[in-house]
């Protein structure tokens, strides 16, 4: 580690544009009992960290309330969620021999110490995260990736964009044999529910946009949908007896459109709105049909340790669509939120 106590973060001082996005230089956190002190290697941007930044997650009873992750935020905020790097200092209580090793941060916090807790605070939103040169987390957060095959870029991908992804699949139940209908396929969760989904044997139909349709087929989806067209019937006819499990990030009105589209028992998850958060269903078609609409947050302690596993055996194979230094945060993010590209985009400090 570095002898300088300062570091090099980009942070938010208030909600708004890309121009609240201050690259400064800051005081290298310590950590405290039972955290350790990670050097970043590669922090990979997500749509919360855009959201974020602009407060557009409201609150309960207050839709278009400014709000970060889940609440208020403590301002100044160094935004990141999702870090690899090594471990270079620990705090009491934490075994030395994790200094040196590689590792991937778990960037949930969460509401019991349980392996099914649900997580209620973002790292980059409730608390300081990855847009800096180090980083601390609670040791239980910290998971030792050292002999995976993937690239740090690769690993720093995985946290919010795989772990929704595997969230939404293990809340959806899906199962080898079933169809599973994939919204917004070319984004960083997209790419990962197809990957994850084909990987349990699922069939897998993808809405995508007409020049990303080649690379999320390579991704692994059996059919693509082209979002241009009619898509309840270009649904119909690449699964004439219904979807299983419908993995959406997109909501809006294709909710309403798709429910009908599900099997007896089917199931509807929602990990994101980014075809707009008001919807409108008709509710006969889940009492009716047994079906289910299921909100999906991230993962659990347990999604994220098979994440994690999958990653040591390299079985996910994550895209990278672009790099970017740290100084070039605000760039970053005005790349996302074109989306114009297909996979994720990382930055290095």
């Amino acid at each position: 580690m570095s002898t300088s106590p300062f570091m090099r973060a980009v942070r938010i001082t208030g909600h708004g544009g890309p121009e609240v996005l201050e690259l400064t230089e800051v005081a290298v956190p310590a950590p405290q009992a039972g955290e350790a002190l990670i050097q970043v290697s590669a922090v990979a941007l997500n749509n919360t960290d855009l959201w974020t930044r602009e407060g557009a997650y409201g609150c309960p009873g207050d839709p278009k309330a400014l709000s970060g992750w889940r609440g208020q935020i403590d301002f100044p905020r160094i935004q990141g969620a999702d870090v690899a790097g090594r471990v270079v200092a620990v705090g009491a209580g934490v075994e030395d021999s994790l200094i040196g090793r590689r590792v991937v941060v778990d960037p949930a916090i969460y509401d019991t110490a349980g392996p099914d807790a649900n997580p209620v605070g973002l790292m980059g939103s409730e608390r300081d995260g990855g847009y800096a040169e180090y980083v601390t987390a609670p040791v239980e957060r910290v998971h030792d990736v050292t002999e995976s095959p993937l690239t740090d870029d690769q690993l720093a991908t995985l946290p919010t964009a795989y772990g929704t992804a595997l969230g939404m699949i293990e809340r959806g139940r899906l199962q080898k044999g079933e169809t599973a209908l994939v919204s917004g396929a070319s984004g960083g969760v997209g790419l990962a529910l197809v990957q994850i989904a084909r990987a349990r044997g699922a069939r897998v139909l993808a809405i995508s946009s007409g020049p990303k349709i080649d690379a999320v087929r390579e991704a692994g989806a059996h059919g693509v949908i082209d979002r241009a067209g009619d898509v309840a019937e270009q649904i119909r006819a690449a699964a004439p007896e219904g979807i299983d499990v419908a993995l959406d990030v997109v909501a809006g009105e294709l909710v309403g459109e798709g429910l009908p589209l599900l099997r007896e028992g089917g199931r509807w998850v929602i990990a994101g709105a980014l075809g707009g958060y008001d919807v409108a269903f008709d509710v006969r078609r889940l009492y009716l049909h047994n079906a289910q609409v299921i909100g999906s947050a991230m993962h659990t302690p347990t999604h994220f340790d098979l994440l994690m596993d999958l990653a040591r055996r390299a079985e996910i194979q994550p895209v990278i669509a672009a790099t970017f230094p740290l100084d070039q945060a605000a760039q970053a993010q005005e790349e996302l939120s074109r989306r114009g590209h297909v996979g994720k985009i990382v930055m290095h400090p």
